[in-house]
Protein backbone atom coordinates (compact mmCIF):
# COMPACT_ATOMS: atom_id res chain seq x y z
CA UNK A 1 0.00 0.00 0.00
CA UNK A 2 3.02 2.11 0.94
CA UNK A 3 4.19 2.49 -2.56
CA UNK A 4 0.67 3.11 -3.77
CA UNK A 5 0.08 5.80 -2.15
CA UNK A 6 3.36 7.43 -2.48
CA UNK A 7 2.29 7.23 -6.19
CA UNK A 8 -1.06 8.48 -5.77
CA UNK A 9 -0.61 12.28 -5.65
CA UNK A 10 0.84 11.90 -9.20
CA UNK A 11 -1.61 9.68 -10.44
CA UNK A 12 -4.50 12.07 -9.65
CA UNK A 13 -2.25 14.96 -11.06
CA UNK A 14 -1.72 13.37 -13.97
CA UNK A 15 -5.51 12.87 -14.29
CA UNK A 16 -7.18 15.88 -13.05
CA UNK A 17 -7.47 18.03 -16.08
CA UNK A 18 -9.26 14.95 -17.58
CA UNK A 19 -11.55 14.57 -14.54
CA UNK A 20 -12.37 18.21 -14.52
CA UNK A 21 -12.84 17.55 -18.38
CA UNK A 22 -15.18 14.08 -17.58
CA UNK A 23 -17.10 15.76 -14.46
CA UNK A 24 -17.95 19.18 -16.47
CA UNK A 25 -19.54 17.01 -19.42
CA UNK A 26 -21.31 14.71 -17.13
CA UNK A 27 -22.77 17.78 -15.40
CA UNK A 28 -23.84 18.84 -19.01
CA UNK A 29 -25.53 15.58 -19.53
CA UNK A 30 -26.11 13.67 -15.94
CA UNK A 31 -27.54 10.13 -16.65
CA UNK A 32 -30.19 9.22 -14.93
CA UNK A 33 -29.00 6.07 -13.01
CA UNK A 34 -25.34 8.19 -12.13
CA UNK A 35 -26.25 7.49 -8.15
CA UNK A 36 -27.15 3.83 -9.00
CA UNK A 37 -23.57 3.73 -10.51
CA UNK A 38 -21.64 5.28 -7.97
CA UNK A 39 -23.34 3.00 -5.25
CA UNK A 40 -22.39 0.03 -7.69
CA UNK A 41 -18.53 1.50 -7.91
CA UNK A 42 -18.82 1.96 -4.11
CA UNK A 43 -19.37 -1.00 -3.00
CA UNK A 44 -17.47 -2.87 -5.35
CA UNK A 45 -14.01 -0.82 -5.02
CA UNK A 46 -14.75 -1.49 -0.68
CA UNK A 47 -15.00 -5.31 -1.20
CA UNK A 48 -11.44 -5.28 -1.87
CA UNK A 49 -10.27 -1.78 -0.10
CA UNK A 50 -9.32 -1.94 3.49
CA UNK A 51 -8.93 1.55 4.88
CA UNK A 52 -7.33 0.22 7.82
CA UNK A 53 -4.39 -0.96 5.86
CA UNK A 54 -4.03 2.88 4.55
CA UNK A 55 -5.43 5.59 6.35
CA UNK A 56 -4.09 8.60 3.89
CA UNK A 57 -7.52 11.13 4.56
CA UNK A 58 -6.76 10.44 8.90
CA UNK A 59 -3.11 11.22 8.22
CA UNK A 60 -3.30 13.84 6.17
CA UNK A 61 -6.76 15.95 6.38
CA UNK A 62 -9.34 16.99 8.86
CA UNK A 63 -12.97 16.29 8.28
CA UNK A 64 -15.63 19.20 9.12
CA UNK A 65 -17.29 18.64 12.51
CA UNK A 66 -20.97 19.55 12.90
CA UNK A 67 -22.56 20.82 15.93
CA UNK A 68 -24.17 17.46 16.42
CA UNK A 69 -20.48 16.02 15.58
CA UNK A 70 -19.25 17.85 18.50
CA UNK A 71 -22.23 17.09 20.81
CA UNK A 72 -21.84 13.49 20.14
CA UNK A 73 -17.78 13.22 20.58
CA UNK A 74 -17.49 15.52 23.46
CA UNK A 75 -20.09 13.76 25.31
CA UNK A 76 -18.22 10.11 24.41
CA UNK A 77 -14.87 11.57 25.67
CA UNK A 78 -16.50 13.34 28.63
CA UNK A 79 -15.71 16.74 28.16
CA UNK A 80 -17.73 19.41 27.85
CA UNK A 81 -18.23 21.45 24.79
CA UNK A 82 -16.74 24.18 24.88
CA UNK A 83 -13.63 22.38 26.33
CA UNK A 84 -14.04 20.47 23.28
CA UNK A 85 -13.81 23.01 20.81
CA UNK A 86 -10.86 24.64 22.80
CA UNK A 87 -8.76 21.80 22.72
CA UNK A 88 -9.59 20.04 19.24
CA UNK A 89 -11.14 22.67 16.73
CA UNK A 90 -10.15 26.13 15.07
CA UNK A 91 -12.06 27.34 12.26
CA UNK A 92 -10.81 26.96 8.71
CA UNK A 93 -11.17 30.42 6.08
CA UNK A 94 -14.68 28.68 4.71
CA UNK A 95 -15.69 29.06 9.03
CA UNK A 96 -15.95 25.26 9.37
CA UNK A 97 -15.02 23.46 12.03
CA UNK A 98 -11.75 21.16 11.81
CA UNK A 99 -8.95 20.08 13.60
CA UNK A 100 -6.09 22.24 14.46
CA UNK A 101 -3.56 19.52 13.25
CA UNK A 102 -2.91 16.83 10.63
CA UNK A 103 -2.53 13.69 11.43
CA UNK A 104 -5.79 13.57 13.08
CA UNK A 105 -6.05 13.35 17.12
CA UNK A 106 -7.63 10.51 17.50
CA UNK A 107 -6.16 7.97 15.08
CA UNK A 108 -3.78 5.67 15.92
CA UNK A 109 -0.47 5.44 13.46
CA UNK A 110 0.44 2.28 15.12
CA UNK A 111 -2.59 0.43 13.25
CA UNK A 112 -4.16 2.88 11.42
CA UNK A 113 -7.49 3.25 13.69
CA UNK A 114 -9.43 5.79 15.37
CA UNK A 115 -9.83 5.99 19.36
CA UNK A 116 -14.10 7.73 18.82
CA UNK A 117 -14.69 5.29 15.43
CA UNK A 118 -18.34 4.33 17.04
CA UNK A 119 -18.50 8.26 17.64
CA UNK A 120 -16.64 9.73 14.79
CA UNK A 121 -17.78 12.67 12.68
CA UNK A 122 -20.43 12.22 9.87
CA UNK A 123 -17.95 13.51 7.04
CA UNK A 124 -15.28 10.79 8.42
CA UNK A 125 -18.11 7.83 8.38
CA UNK A 126 -19.23 8.52 4.91
CA UNK A 127 -15.33 9.28 3.45
CA UNK A 128 -14.59 9.68 0.48
CA UNK A 129 -18.50 10.44 -0.29
CA UNK A 130 -18.77 8.43 -3.74
CA UNK A 131 -21.71 6.44 -2.81
CA UNK A 132 -23.58 9.82 -2.06
CA UNK A 133 -27.08 10.68 -3.54
CA UNK A 134 -26.96 13.68 -5.83
CA UNK A 135 -23.22 12.76 -6.38
CA UNK A 136 -23.17 15.21 -9.27
CA UNK A 137 -23.31 17.59 -6.33
CA UNK A 138 -19.89 16.88 -4.99
CA UNK A 139 -17.72 16.22 -7.93
CA UNK A 140 -15.11 19.03 -7.00
CA UNK A 141 -14.63 17.42 -4.03
CA UNK A 142 -14.48 14.27 -5.10
CA UNK A 143 -11.52 15.05 -7.69
CA UNK A 144 -9.94 16.64 -4.54
CA UNK A 145 -10.16 13.30 -2.78
CA UNK A 146 -8.37 11.09 -5.87
CA UNK A 147 -5.56 12.68 -4.48
CA UNK A 148 -6.01 11.45 -1.11
CA UNK A 149 -8.05 8.17 -0.71
CA UNK A 150 -6.57 5.34 -3.48
CA UNK A 151 -10.68 3.95 -3.52
CA UNK A 152 -11.71 7.15 -4.93
CA UNK A 153 -9.36 7.17 -6.98
CA UNK A 154 -9.85 3.54 -8.55
CA UNK A 155 -14.03 4.89 -8.47
CA UNK A 156 -13.45 8.04 -10.45
CA UNK A 157 -11.47 5.85 -12.60
CA UNK A 158 -14.09 3.28 -12.90
CA UNK A 159 -16.40 5.67 -13.17
CA UNK A 160 -14.93 7.17 -16.67
CA UNK A 161 -14.97 3.31 -17.86
CA UNK A 162 -18.26 3.05 -17.15
CA UNK A 163 -20.03 5.90 -18.64
CA UNK A 164 -18.01 7.50 -21.34
CA UNK A 165 -18.16 11.06 -21.57
CA UNK A 166 -17.34 12.75 -25.06
CA UNK A 167 -17.71 16.14 -25.37
CA UNK A 168 -19.94 17.17 -28.46
CA UNK A 169 -17.25 18.59 -30.71
CA UNK A 170 -18.70 20.31 -33.65
CA UNK A 171 -17.66 18.48 -37.12
CA UNK A 172 -17.44 20.46 -40.30
CA UNK A 173 -19.15 19.05 -42.91
CA UNK A 174 -17.86 19.88 -46.35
Amino acid sequence: MDKRLEALPKLAKDAKKEGQKYFANLRRRTPKNLDYVMQELHEEEFKKTDCLSCGNCCKTTSPIFTEKDVERISKHLRMKVAKFKEEYLVRDEDDFMVLTSAPCTFFDETDNSCFIYEVRPKACAEYPHTNRKKFIQITDLTLQNTEICPAAYNIVEALKERLPMHSNKKVRRS
